[in-house]
């Protein structure tokens, strides 16, 4: 795990696991005013100052954001005499956002009417961390990022299927000191148990039968780096206890070896489960759930955020044109409404799915709405001439393709969900004439 190492009082809490210059890079990365009184006695690195025959004693580093809100650059302040310069921040901040907008306005006369870009009206909003989405939902996620990007704290990501948690994984890595390292995924589910746990903690020679040679497990693999542990309520309760010492203690132990050694890796769990009530059903260890939800995020479905739907539509219908190398296409209005009238039960996955199908699908340089394959599946107002049982099944039928949606086909994981043993599920299925081309995974 990371560690804190306190070079100075006024710095106690920076750590010291950032690439490039650590004090830059604090003030750039958490939008936060440095201020450092006693540098001849610190131990902070101050390369990025000019040299001078005379010792640096006093700095200010102070982020400049722009109109969006977004640190765009930074100004420095330093001194050879011992000053408080923090009185200074406010105004320094303030005149340097003027100045950043005075820049910009400068930049767009200068620029030549003919590379005038049109307004943007089909563009996403792209905010910070590289996430798409201005609703007020997702301003409460890039806050919450924000927070803990650069601390060493485990996060947990909640949220339904789809709801994009492995983007949400990388763009903490990717936006963190740890960027430049590895970022590695493990789905909980993938394995059985035994399998899970040598792919985690790897295995040496003659551990078990098969164990030919020494083979390194993803925490190796991903030390100095991040690793993703996606659904994580769902790996075995003989694996959460090694896990928690991991934790606890930065260190594993491979599976036929007596030794155990330290490992540098950043813990991103993901589930779409409620690990609170596995708790109390006995699947899901208390201590564990306490370690883990040190800071926990909970990621909004796609029917919480207002106005995103539209942004990420246009986003993936461009990608898809790039991949596809074709032109780029239009919308139609028509096609806008019927996506924005629709609850999107998969989420951000189902989304993309649909739109880069719509991109296959249009023939001309406009997206209509009958290039967007939606299920609505609401229960039909006339249906006096169903009886009871039709009735019953229209229902069943109903609840089986959401709990496979939500859960991306797993038939395992619906039945757990659903209290079911898997043979009644597919038997339900089969009973249904339900397959896996009646929803979208």
């Amino acid at each position: 795990m990371p560690q804190w190492h306190p070079a100075t009082r006024e710095a106690a809490s920076l750590p010291a696991d950032y690439n490039g210059e650590q004090l830059l890079q604090f003030a750039l990365c958490q939008n936060r005013v440095v201020c450092l009184g006693e540098l001849s006695g610190s131990l902070h690195e101050t390369s990025f100052l000019p040299t001078q025959a005379t010792a640096w004693q006093s700095l200010l580093c102070v982020p400049l954001v722009n109109q969006q809100k977004a640190v765009e650059g930074l100004l420095l302040c330093a001194s050879h005499r011992h000053i408080d310069l923090k009185g200074f921040a406010d105004s320094l901040g303030q005149l340097g956002s003027f100045v950043l907008g005075q820049l910009h306005l400068l930049q767009r006369l200068r620029r030549p009417m003919s590379e005038v870009l049109p307004s943007p009206v089909s563009v996403p909003s792209i905010s910070g961390y590289g996430l798409i989405g201005k609703s007020a939902a997702m301003r409460q996620t890039y806050s919450l990022i924000s927070k803990v990007l650069h601390s060493p704290y485990t996060v947990l990501l909640r949220g339904e299927t789809g709801t994009g948690k492995e983007v949400v994984a990388r763009a903490i890595h990717d936006c963190g000191p740890r960027r430049s390292q590895a970022f590695i995924v493990q789905n909980c589910a993938a394995f059985p148990e035994n399998l899970l746990e040598s792919e985690l903690f790897g295995y040496r020679k003659g551990a078990f039968t098969g164990a030919d040679r020494d083979r390194a497990g993803l925490f190796d693999a991903a030390n100095g780096g991040t690793l993703l542990l996606d659904e994580i309520g769902d790996m075995p309760l003989s694996l959460q206890a090694k896990l928690l010492r991991v934790l606890q203690e930065g260190e594993i132990r491979p599976l036929g070896s007596n030794d155990t050694h330290k490992i540098d890796v950043r813990i991103i769990a993901a589930t779409h489960r409620d690990l609170a009530v596995l708790v109390s059903e006995g699947k899901f260890r208390e201590d564990l759930y306490y370690r883990l939800a040190q800071f926990p995020i909970e990621l909004p479905a796609l029917r919480q955020r207002e106005g995103d739907i539209l942004d990420l539509a246009r986003h993936f219908a461009d990608k898809a044109c790039s991949f596809l190398q074709r032109d780029a296409v239009r919308w139609s209005e028509a096609a806008l409404e019927h996506l924005s009238g629709y609850a999107f039960p998969g989420n951000v996955r189902e989304l993309k799915g649909l739109v880069e199908r719509a991109v296959l699908l249009c023939e001309g340089g406009e997206l209509l709405a009958e290039h967007f394959s939606l299920r609505m599946e609401a229960m039909p107002e006339d249906n006096s001439g169903l009886n009871l049982r039709e009735r019953l099944e229209q229902v069943e039928r109903s609840l089986l393709l959401d709990c496979l949606r939500k859960n991306d086909g797993n038939q395992t994981l619906a039945a757990r969900e659903l209290g079911l043993p898997r043979r009644t599920l597919l038997y339900r299925l089969g009973r249904l004439n339900i397959n896996l081309g009646d929803f979208d995974g």
